[in-house]
């Protein structure tokens, strides 16, 4: 068994999207001075790798507490669509419930002052066939799948197609089934959250 980390690391380097709160990590106590080490962290539900509830962008829409655990946890493939700034790629591979994930490349460029601008985004085309095929989670190592007015968000969220954003290291399971792990902080009437999002392979 082979576990992978698909998570951005939290520290004061994340990219966090232009005009939202500040984010603050700081150490409050130290078991030097203190006895006890402790880190207060100030961010939103929206911060590195996160999972997008409905009610994100849908009035009334469901939210992460709505959902039952088994709703984060199943079979998850990773398709390997770099360099496309459009995505268009086959999806014979997908199956019903499926935790799909686009390896685009594009969380290579993390650290860099325009990592949300030209992320590259799924095509109607492709966003419909997922509808189709009834998966679970859509997500990719990019901060969006689509820009405004954020289409693609709603026709998800429309069929209950959850949205996880920021992941990384989808190269290690380019092409591979696993088993997906994508479990948000348990915040009530969340509209998304940070998660840890790990894959596993026999």
């Amino acid at each position: 068994m082979k576990i992978y980390d698909l998570s951005m690391l939290i520290d004061k380097r994340t990219p966090n999207w232009p005009g939202d709160p500040e984010i603050i990590i700081q150490n409050v106590s130290t078991v030097k001075k203190d006895k006890i080490g402790k880190k207060v962290l100030t961010f939103h539900s929206h911060f590195s790798t996160h999972i997008d509830a409905p009610s994100h962008m849908v009035a009334g829409g469901k939210t992460l507490s709505d959902y039952p655990i088994d709703k984060f946890v199943g079979e998850g493939i990773v398709l390997d669509v770099r360099g496309q700034k459009e995505i268009d790629t086959n999806l014979d591979s997908v199956k019903k419930e499926d935790i799909v994930f686009f390896l685009t490349g594009y969380s290579d460029n993390m650290y860099r002052n325009d990592y949300f601008q030209n992320n590259p985004v799924l095509t109607e085309k492709i966003a419909k066939e997922l509808v189709k095929k009834k998966i679970k989670i859509i997500g990719l190592d990019s901060p969006t799948p689509d820009n405004e007015p954020y289409t693609l968000h709603k026709l998800f969220f429309k069929y209950d197609i959850l949205i996880i954003e920021n992941l990384v290291n989808l190269h290690e399971l380019a092409g591979k089934r696993f088993q997906c792990y994508a479990l948000p902080l348990n915040i009530k009437d969340g509209d998304g959250a940070p998660c840890r999002v790990i894959g596993i392979t026999e």
